[in-house]
């Protein structure tokens, strides 16, 4: 047996298993508020949607900036075109409500963030994947570019060691089979199985049904083919309250399955008692020093970004990097918290 079937026996779960055929395949775009960037989405998508027979499904959780408009606007030009509304708003049932209303004439649907920015051949490469891999779900990694200058520090931490942890679906890597990674096609079969996204998760859902599939004994492949483009949060309040989510969401998913956090994520947890231990400098000024080692090791992370590889935006990516750090500690530690004050309610 080969290199490469070695590795696609190693994927093979221990669950019930689906062939069901890839195609046809629906593309699910889900958003709100995004007029700017909604009809140059749907553009970039539209030849391989012809080539492909693919049907491009908005669903759009109440946006009040015109963005339905346009759609249904490209929609009368388009018949390829389709918009449903989302009540519930978040993304997580923004898929389930599309593969409910309309997945039963597909075979897979191909998950598209309406703020990121793909390929020309995105969505040949995933069935492509899908189908020489007889993977259930092909995911991707991310390459994170900004536009304006806070936005270009913060891409440089997410792309980078002290941003992302090492994640494989940040950083990219030889096609492989992973317990998680950025969500792109799935066959609609798996996802039905396990039941879809968890509707209570507005953040993290996707490692959260990623678990589930994997106890399933579905796979996951990701595809070193193709990746797609993400822009993160122009802001720092805006970034801030993103990584909060995100950590509240990796304690929900923890306190579902009783999982340990992975040893990268592990390490972040640590920035949030130790900066809330630095109000004890009053009593003791030694208590500054965990929170200080932390600081200078992120600033100095970004230091190095800036001399080594000539990255005008490094010093300020360390900043960025602190503020995903403390927000992700602190959505966890919340999360647990308020979790464990509703046990001891009941």
């Amino acid at each position: 047996m080969n290199e490469a079937m070695q590795e696609k026996e190693r994927g093979r779960g221990g669950g019930a298993r689906n062939f069901e055929p890839i195609r046809p395949v629906m593309g699910i775009i889900p958003c709100l508020n995004e007029a700017d960037h909604i009809e140059k989405i749907i553009d970039r998508l539209r030849v391989s949607a012809d080539r492909l027979g693919m049907t491009l499904v908005v669903v759009d959780g109440g946006s009040t900036d015109g963005t339905r408009g346009i759609v249904e606007r490209v929609a009368l030009l388009n018949p390829r075109v389709r918009l449903l509304p989302n009540e519930k708003r978040i993304q997580s049932a923004a898929i389930n409500l599309a593969v409910r209303e309309l997945g039963g004439g597909f075979g897979s649907f191909i998950r598209i963030d309406a703020h990121g920015d793909y390929p020309a051949a995105y969505c040949d490469r995933l069935i492509e994947e899908a189908e020489s891999t007889d993977a259930d779900s092909v995911v991707v990694a991310m390459d994170t570019q900004g536009i304006g200058i806070f936005q270009k520090a913060a891409a440089a931490a997410q792309n980078s060691r002290i941003g992302n942890g090492g994640a494989v679906h940040r950083s990219g890597t030889k096609g492989h089979w992973v317990d998680h990674g950025h969500h792109a096609l799935m066959r609609i079969a798996a996802f039905e199985a396990v039941g879809g996204y968890d509707e209570s998760f507005s953040h993290n859902e996707d490692a959260e049904l990623d678990y589930r599939l994997r106890a399933a004994g579905y796979r996951i492949w990701l595809t070193d083919k193709t990746s797609m483009i993400y822009y993160p949060r122009a802001s720092v309040t805006a970034l801030f309250r993103q990584y909060l989510s995100y950590g509240r969401g990796r304690a929900r998913n923890s306190l579902k399955h009783r999982v340990r956090p992975k040893v990268r994520q592990m390490l972040p947890l640590v920035v949030f008692p130790v900066v809330a231990g630095a109000s004890l400098a009053l009593l003791n000024w030694v208590a500054l020093v965990p929170a200080g080692v932390w600081a200078a090791a992120c600033l100095g992370y970004g230091a190095w970004m800036a001399v080594r590889q000539r990255n005008p935006y490094g010093p300020l990516a360390g900043f960025a990097a602190m503020v995903m750090h403390l927000a992700w500690s602190a959505g966890f530690w919340l999360q647990m918290l308020s979790f464990r004050s509703g046990r001891m309610r009941e």
